[in-house]
């Protein structure tokens, strides 16, 4: 799979972003994760291309059935849309 890896002093959490890359929140949730120095990795699900592409949009859908983006999986917390509190409130756990 094409996930990019970022790193950051805090790791404690398994952190996924799946993410569009023309998606103005799916920046700000970038930005917001970049900030908070959380290790993490994203993809850019429009930049895939093919079998790989249709295997993460349907990881997607299984996590968020609308298809909305940004995805944001701490652990076993889903959060969908840029939602700031929420982010940090898992990645306070």
């Amino acid at each position: 799979m094409s996930f990019n890896k970022v790193s950051g002093s805090r790791n404690k959490h398994r952190v996924v972003l799946y993410a569009l890359s023309t998606c103005g929140w799916c920046r700000k949730t970038k930005e917001l994760l970049a900030a908070e120095d959380v290790e993490h990795e994203y993809v850019d699900v429009d930049l895939l291309e093919g079998l790989e592409r249709k295997m993460v949009s349907d990881e997607v859908r299984a996590l968020n059935p609308r298809g909305n983006y940004p995805v944001l999986q701490i652990d076993e917390q889903v959060i969908v849309g840029y939602d700031p509190d929420k982010t940090r409130e898992a990645l306070s756990r």
